[in-house]
């Protein structure tokens, strides 16, 4: 099979991707430490109304991404028409998720002036995430479309075993 240009444009992204998700879950969770354990005025962080609401979503979003990106890991090396569908349809809801803490994302950076740099950080990483995911999410769907992006089910050898054979068994 012809591989085309999908899987060299997909695995960098992939990869930047992974890595961003678990610098992501790290600033989260440190985040949420401080504010579970009352430090809400640590000089690396000032919270507000959204800040709670922003990093729930934000290490849940680090989380189902960072798993998100293992699956596409296997579809990377497998690059098959049966795990492009899945991944595509896992992207494309952590997309989702990371679409929701941006827009929180944005609200803290309204609401808040004086964020300490951890929590700036945390911010600049879900805004530039829900932009390379989305773009992430394109490509996967572009695959879903054409055999010139990726495997695509419209491949004339799809679901193609090998030659008719004769069914085993009595036929009545």
């Amino acid at each position: 099979m012809a591989t085309g240009m999908g899987r060299n444009a997909i695995a960098p992204l992939l990869v930047l991707n992974l890595i961003m998700y678990i610098v992501v879950i790290g600033f989260a969770s440190w985040c949420l430490n401080h504010y579970i354990n009352g430090q809400t005025y640590h000089p690396g962080f000032y919270p507000n109304g959204a800040t709670f609401y922003f990093l729930m979503f934000a290490i849940l979003a680090g989380v189902v991404g960072a798993v998100s990106k293992l699956a596409g890991i296997h579809h990377v090396r497998a690059y098959r028409h049966d795990t492009l569908g899945t991944n595509a349809s896992v992207a494309l809801i952590t997309w989702a998720i990371t679409a929701l803490a941006f827009g929180l994302a944005c609200k803290e950076i309204k609401l808040t002036h004086g964020r300490g740099w951890r929590l700036r950080v945390l911010e600049a990483f879900i805004i530039i995430l829900t932009f390379t995911q989305l773009l992430y999410v394109m490509l996967l769907h572009a695959g879903l479309f054409s055999n010139r992006f990726g495997p695509a089910y419209r491949d004339p050898d799809y679901g193609v075993g090998g030659p008719a054979a004769e069914p085993k068994g009595t036929r009545v």
